[in-house]
């Protein structure tokens, strides 16, 4: 029999069950130690494929790449009991919550992004399936995804196990307005400082809209504030089952949605929610906020339309996209093409995009020049290392704003 209670890992763990526990990963066949996969642009890489009934019930990735925008470009995928469909399909690194290819170090009881710089990647949301599972990446980039190191753990149930009738499929969608469409309330009265009212609902940011039975779990949200000031003024509100408004969840502030207070702008972590990546502490720039119903999801019989405004009332024009996570019965709605993977780019300044242009340009270089001499020798391996290392200075850059650095840094390679 195999232990269904997943309201506390710690209570299921002294329970003998009759699953078998699996692997399918990265490593290397021929028992070297290239224990990576190179992916080209344009191919998909399939890192599971498994039969009969079961769950995945971890993921572990890092990825070295030319491309510094290789978490937005690389997509995951993921289809359960043989589906057309797939169930998961979300740019990789917003999947593990570092959206706008921001890297950073956090965690909560599902996911963590860790060491070194939040490049090791981890995701414990159980995924169980009762037909078979695939799971693959895709690489939609211009440059090879040069390295990619994964696990996928799952178990495999007996047959005859039938209480997988009752277990959603998780699923997982991206979305983003870029920016997001300002509602002009300049000619209303303001009340508490603020002008303008919502009472339908229906210009909010909308992190899913799903149809059938099921229970969301949460999200990451990913903000880039040009404009400077309080962008999170904004009330979440979960409309279930097609009811009208006021919705049965209404929330009171995009910060008390995600479990904090008062406009902050420090990073954060805790199981269930958080800030997990700040890039200044005026609000302005790149920011990433997390909150996970493990204990509390949020419940719907035929839909849920899940969103919150964007600034009260919905009157700011800023950045917006998000991975939602959810449980449901099959067949899903079937998601929306994702943008063209030159759309997904996270913004930049445009006095900062000549200097990604000449990181993409010089890391592009490194990589040809390492893939021109013999496979696998020693030359080979230490210009891969040069790649990487220098790979890791300019996104160190990067994440920090370190405009100057990063030139410097470009100067010096002839770039």
């Amino acid at each position: 029999m195999i232990n269904l209670d997943l309201t506390s890992a710690l209570n299921s763990l002294p329970a003998i069950t009759s699953a078998r526990t699996l692997r399918q990963s990265s490593w290397d066949r021929t028992g070297g130690n290239k224990d990576n996969v190179t992916i080209e642009p344009g191919d998909s890489h399939v890192m599971a494929e498994i039969e009969g009934p079961g769950q995945v019930t971890h993921i572990w990735m890092t990825i070295a790449a030319a491309d510094i925008y290789w978490a937005r470009r690389l997509v995951l995928r993921a289809w359960w009991d043989g589906e057309e469909n797939p169930s998961i399909e979300v740019p990789l690194g917003d999947f593990f919550g570092q959206g706008n290819c921001r890297l950073g170090q956090w965690w909560s009881l599902p996911f963590s992004a860790g060491p070194v710089g939040g490049r090791g990647l981890n995701c414990w949301l159980p995924m169980p399936f009762y037909d078979g599972a695939r799971i693959e990446i895709e690489n939609q980039g211009p440059l090879p995804a040069a390295a990619v190191y994964y696990y996928v753990d799952y178990e495999s149930w007996p047959t005859e196990h039938g209480d997988l009738s009752r277990m959603g499929r998780l699923h997982a969608c991206w979305n983003r307005e870029a920016p997001t469409s300002a509602v002009d309330h300049s000619n209303a009265e303001a009340h508490f400082g603020f002008k303008g009212k919502n009472l339908t609902g229906d210009d909010n940011y909308l992190l899913v809209d799903a149809e059938g039975t099921g229970h969301y779990v949460g999200c990451n949200l990913f903000i880039y504030n040009e404009a400077g000031a309080w962008w999170g003024e904004g009330d979440d509100m979960f409309f279930i089952d097609g009811e009208p408004f006021p919705p049965s969840l209404h929330g009171t502030g995009t910060e008390d949605y995600f479990g904090t207070s008062w406009c902050p702008s420090e990073v954060y972590s805790s199981p269930y929610h958080g800030v997990s990546f700040a890039e200044r502490d005026d609000w302005r720039g790149f920011s990433s906020w997390y909150r996970f119903h493990l204990t509390d999801p949020v419940r719907f019989s035929k839909s849920l339309r899940a969103t919150i405004e964007h600034g009260h009332a919905n009157d700011r024009s800023d950045d917006w996209s998000s991975v939602a996570y959810w449980y449901q019965t099959e067949p899903h709605r079937a998601f929306g093409p994702l943008p063209e993977p030159e759309t997904r780019i996270p913004p930049a300044r445009e006095e900062n995009r000549a200097l990604l242009d000449r990181c993409e340009s010089a890391l592009a270089r490194l990589y040809g020049e390492a893939v021109s001499v013999g496979e696998g020798t020693d030359a080979q391996l230490t210009l891969f290392a040069r790649m990487f290392l220098i790979g890791k200075e300019v996104d160190d850059r990067i994440q920090r704003s370190d405009w100057a650095g990063l030139a410097e840094l470009l100067d010096s390679l002839g770039a």
